[in-house]
């Protein structure tokens, strides 16, 4: 009887293929709205933790300590400026620094950010190779599992850089680097960067300054004193959050920002567009249960007769309401499926588009515990919708029925 039950109800939804359309597509909206959310705020705050890797200060040139913190950690903006090589000296010499790694920035490879640091970078986040080894010598590269599968290079191939941080710049011919090493995709910051010796930007940089000068000038390349980008801090005590940043800045030229000071506040924005979008649905999802309300009870006036032909054939009237409810069910399940469906590939969408603009790293395959939550709350608004329309059916007199005129 059960299963008689649920076909039925299936025959009932379908018999108005518009009105149920409508609703499905409805509650699929929304439900993907929920999906697309949740998605997209987890990988992405799992994102900013991982790239984190644990670094409690980035020290760059006097500017927006937001901006040092994007161009440091996450690399999707440009740096202030640079910074001596012996400010890295003067943070290493103090007390309550654990370690400080540098970073130089300045050119790119297909729009691939080319990084020169040391072998304590790729150690922050514990990066493994599938393929060769690391940089030993200026002008060897190891390639971010993203970089190398858009690219096509693999170990021993050779590349040049474009000057700038995105495509469109000088390329520097003359100065190839030569690929040692491949990263293994780990999704961090990594995945899309190249990897170098801080003397491979040094050099690069000198031979263009050189050919840009005229001989009379050309001594000056050796008289700059070395520069790198940024510097990523770890503290050795939690007593320098207090006491490092202010000397930080206290010094000539010299700024500090703080990853988690300026991480919540960029989440905080991210987060109120994942609101107003969140909101988006949470309207989408009312108005279909008033939909789908609505239907159901228009249903059961409309199949008064039918239902009353079932109370005479013996079905008691728990079962006509779970036939008003089974039919809010089937809804409710179609629509989880699409929505889900629909929130995951709004994702994949999401994050090719980001993979375009070597940005963060999003994928439509990324499960969350929390989408639990939406089939449940498909059954519930179904099962909320469907209550009223069921004690209509369920209170359905049989004898007034069959006694009224026609």
């Amino acid at each position: 009887m059960k299963t008689s039950l649920w076909r039925l109800a299936w025959r009932y939804l379908w018999a108005n293929p518009l009105v149920s359309g409508l609703n499905l597509l409805l509650l699929s909206l929304g439900l993907a709205a929920m999906s697309f959310v949740l998605l997209v705020s987890e990988q992405i705050e799992s994102g900013v933790r991982r790239d984190l890797a644990g670094v409690d200060l980035v020290v760059g040139a006097k500017g927006s300590p937001m901006q040092i913190m994007l161009a440091g950690l996450f690399h999707l903006d440009t740096p202030t400026g640079n910074i001596p090589l012996a400010a890295l000296e003067q943070l290493r010499a103090q007390p309550l620094v654990a370690s400080a790694v540098p970073l130089s920035l300045g050119d790119s490879f297909k729009g691939y950010r080319i990084v020169g640091s040391t072998h304590d970078y790729p150690a922050l986040y514990q990066a493994r190779l599938t393929q060769g080894r690391l940089w030993q010598a200026p002008l060897e590269a190891v390639l971010g599992a993203e970089v190398a599968r858009a690219s096509g290079l693999g170990l021993g191939d050779t590349f040049a850089g474009s000057h700038g941080l995105g495509e469109g710049g000088h390329e520097h011919e003359e100065q190839r680097y030569r690929v040692v090493g491949v990263l293994a995709g780990s999704g961090s910051v990594l995945d899309r960067l190249v990897l170098t010796d801080l003397a491979s930007i040094w050099a690069v940089h000198e031979d263009m300054h050189g050919h840009e000068e005229d001989d009379h000038h050309a001594h000056d390349a050796e008289a700059t004193p070395r520069q790198i980008t940024l510097a990523l801090v770890r503290y050795r005590s939690p007593l320098a959050a207090v006491s490092l940043p202010r000397w930080v800045n206290a010094q000539d030229g010299l700024q500090a920002a703080s990853p988690a000071l300026e991480t919540a506040r960029l989440l905080r924005m991210v987060g109120a567009g994942t609101e107003v979008l969140r909101g988006f649905g949470v309207v989408l999802l009312l108005a279909a249960a008033l939909s789908v309300f609505v239907a159901l009870l228009h249903a059961v006036r409309e199949r008064q007769t039918d239902l009353a032909m079932l109370r005479m054939l013996g079905a008691p009237p728990q079962r006509l309401a779970g036939l008003i409810a089974a039919e809010a069910l089937w809804l409710a399940l179609l629509a989880s499926t699409l929505g889900l469906a629909l929130g995951h590939g709004l994702t994949a969408v999401l994050g090719w588009a980001l993979a375009q603009q070597q940005s963060l790293s999003v994928v439509g395959l990324w499960f969350s515990p929390w989408e639990l939550s939406v089939p449940l709350l498909a059954l519930g608004l179904a099962l909320l919708s469907s209550a009223w329309p069921a004690w209509r059916a369920y209170r359905l007199d049989v004898t007034e029925l069959l006694q009224a005129p026609r």
